[in-house]
């Protein structure tokens, strides 16, 4: 067995391959962005092609950089941007159209429509998923209700669907020339076609959405040990590795942070920001606009579940500072501009970009900036662009104690923000538990390679995870109790000020 396991980090700006040992820790990586089309307002598209050119080419710059072999990898995991939504041609391999992104609003129309007689919470029974523009299904409908050659391919057979995972597992083994055509339940269960309790594809959402069996892939555990296909000795690798792990990225984060006991909680910080709560073997239905969906599925056994809160917009926001205002030229800037002033200036950044998502679902919101005085000044717009996300995190973290029913004691955080000691201090404040960063930041990729790695043997169950998994930094909550709560008040109101914005 080779010593080292291989993951591909699939995300929304880019793509990484990463290679880890045996005690999770990273020894070689390589990472490429790729292109952010935006069409028309609120659409996005990456191209899929693209990506997958930059997945050759990460991989093969991993392998080079660490002199380590693809033969010397004993499997391989795959971690993606989840519901980007991708139709191609089975015998070409072309998409059909670019791939339709988790943040377009395009199916804005469809959503409408399907929520018309039974409202947003029409398949939440089957699902757990509120219908929004937000999951690959109504996707799917666009695609095939816009271009008349993947209508025609799916009705004869020669379409396939699938989320980016499925669409690199799918090149990776093979292709045209037999490739595996599979997606983890993680993924699936974002589709807004899955049976939350078969963890089936379900005729009757097919029928509503006007979706084909046939161009579905089939669906398999996130680590499974009957191995869905070889790479090619004429890919990346260069060798025959077996790909046997895939989870959504905030899955994998979950994975990857070892949260496998009941009432356990991790926050990525990325390009949005999504909190999940382990619920147990059973679904825990939301009341109170969080989604519920498969935290994780290892090899023969049940399905883990989790409550999750979903965040547009949270690294997106430092970006637009960067690239759109240009208040600075490095999103590692912000929190010395932040660090200047003592508090936000009485000023609010509601970043309702495309609409908002948990625990509010409206997609009638639109972004901004309220409380302005003359007073204010760019580091007070710093300062409120990174309490943003923090308060986004309070109120998906308000309504899964409702939900579940515990409060949550203490938050493990990973992605790229959590190097910003400003926000995490401030996290903390707000939220008034301990939040700790791991020693082994890299989560989401690490969650790919653990269940590639569970699955081919290398490790041999989750008790060798839980022992890979150490404390970093722990910031403890230190803000007076009425400071905090009226800086709440006033996100709130700030909130309210965003909605019905867009028809």
């Amino acid at each position: 067995m080779g010593e080292f396991i291989g993951a591909i980090d699939q995300g929304t700006t880019s793509t990484r391959f990463i290679i880890f040992d045996r005690n999770g820790n990273m020894v070689g990586v390589d990472q490429k962005e790729h292109r952010q089309i935006y069409p028309k307002p609120g659409w996005v598209e990456h191209d899929p092609e693209e990506i997958w050119l930059n997945t050759q080419e990460v991989i093969r710059g991993a392998l080079a950089k660490t002199g380590i072999r693809g033969s010397d990898l004993a499997a391989l995991g795959v971690t993606n941007q989840r519901e980007t939504t991708i139709l191609w041609n089975r015998k070409t391999g072309k998409p059909f159209h670019h791939a339709v992104v988790w943040q377009c609003m395009r199916t804005a129309d469809i959503c409408k429509a399907l929520t018309a007689e039974a409202g947003q919470d029409r398949f939440r029974h089957l699902t757990g998923l509120p219908v929004a523009t937000y999951f690959s299904g109504p996707k799917i409908q666009w695609i095939l209700n816009h271009v008349p050659a993947a209508r025609a391919a799916a009705g004869k057979g020669e379409a396939l669907f699938g989320t980016v995972e499925t669409w690199i597992i799918w090149w990776l083994t093979g292709g045209p020339a037999g490739g595996a055509h599979v997606t983890d339940v993680t993924n699936a269960s974002r589709t807004l076609l899955m049976n939350l309790h078969t963890l089936d594809w379900d005729d009757q959402l097919l029928e509503a959405m006007e979706i084909p069996r046939q161009i579905l892939p089939r669906i398999v555990p996130s680590s499974d040990r009957h191995i869905w296909g070889q790479t090619l000795p004429s890919g990346p690798l260069g060798a025959e590795v077996p790909v046997c792990g895939a989870l959504g990225d905030q899955q994998a984060a979950m994975v990857g942070q070892a949260c496998f006991e009941t009432g356990e909680a991790k926050n990525t910080y990325g390009t949005g920001c999504f909190l999940l709560l382990h619920t147990g073997h059973t679904p825990v239905r939301s009341t109170h606009g969080l989604i519920t969906t498969v935290a994780y599925q290892m090899a023969d056994q049940k399905p883990a579940y989790c409550l999750e809160g979903s965040v547009a917009i949270a690294g997106a926001l430092v970006q637009w500072l960067r690239d759109n205002l240009g208040l600075i030229s490095h999103a590692a800037e912000i929190e010395t501009l932040a660090a200047q002033v003592e508090d936000n200036g009485g000023i609010y950044f509601v970043p309702a970009f495309s609409g908002l998502f948990a625990p509010y679902w409206r997609s009638d919101a639109r972004g901004v900036i309220v409380g302005m005085t003359r007073y204010v000044n760019k580091a007070h717009i710093a300062r409120a662009v990174l309490e943003a996300t923090a308060y986004q995190t309070r109120d998906i973290v308000e309504a899964m104690n409702r939900d579940s029913g515990v409060a949550l004691q203490k938050l493990k955080v990973d992605g790229g923000m959590v190097y910003n000691d400003l926000l995490m201090q401030f996290q903390a404040d707000t939220l008034k538990v301990p939040v700790i960063r791991p020693k082994i930041a890299e989560t989401t990729a690490l969650g790919a390679a653990y269940a590639a790695g569970l699955a081919a043997g290398f490790w041999s169950g989750l008790e060798d995870l839980s022992r890979n998994w150490a404390s970093d930094r722990t910031w403890d909550p230190v803000m007076p109790d009425d400071h905090r709560e009226r800086g709440y008040e006033g996100w709130k109101k700030a909130v309210q000020k965003s909605l019905g914005w867009a028809a």
